[in-house]
């Protein structure tokens, strides 16, 4: 299989769900503005959202969105528990995290991303993230990971977009819990890995 990546994107969280199922991916990286592949590729032929991550199956299938990516993942190796398994009500709590930090926290980043965004939207938007992020605070207070003991590939995902937060100011220090969480899965193998391939080790654990 081949992600379609671009450093540090939320295209980070399948890479790190990959390497934590022991799935070898071949990487292809995506200049995100020219919209191009390492090899030359427009990617908008490849994905027409435009957007990573893009994961091309074995069959030459290509699957887009992150939470749907990162639960095929998981799903080819159910021995490693990176999703409980379909149809268990645990399931549908990792879907319903998932969904939750790809609506409420991974979106509202993107305008802060953004240098033509005006400052009043940009206040705004780290103050809608500063209350979701009141939630995961008060869930990371209670337990290791975001359903639990267990790390799953919805921790994958906190941990890609939450990363973004020192890129655009966003002060996190009233939430020791979550800080705690970003140091604890940063220090994983399998992310460092991740981070490494990417060339993020530095940055992202800065």
């Amino acid at each position: 299989m081949k992600l379609y990546y671009s450093p540090g994107a939320c295209s980070l969280s399948p890479h790190i769900v990959a390497l934590e199922a022991g799935i070898p991916l071949t990487l292809e990286k995506v200049d995100g503005k020219a919209k191009r592949t390492e090899h030359g590729a427009d990617f908008w032929q490849i994905n027409p959202k435009g957007y990573v991550p893009v994961l091309e199956l074995d069959n030459g299938e290509l699957l887009t969105e992150g939470p749907a990516i990162v639960q095929y993942l998981a799903d080819q190796k159910p021995t490693s528990g990176l999703a409980p398994a379909n149809g268990t009500p645990a399931r549908y709590r990792l879907q319903e995290m998932l969904g939750y930090i790809n609506s409420e926290i991974h979106k509202a980043y993107s305008p802060l991303f953004n240098p033509n965004t005006p400052e009043a939207t940009r206040v705004e938007r780290k103050e809608y993230l500063t209350r979701r992020y009141q939630f995961i605070e008060g869930v990371l207070a209670k337990q290791p990971f975001l359903l639990g003991d267990k790390f799953t590939a919805a921790d994958a995902y906190l941990f890609t977009v939450t990363n973004w937060a020192k890129h655009v100011d966003l002060d996190l220090s009233a939430f020791p819990s979550l800080l705690a969480f970003q140091k604890r899965v940063g220090e994983r193998p399998a992310v460092r890995a991740a981070l490494e391939a990417e060339g993020l080790t530095k940055k992202a654990l800065a």
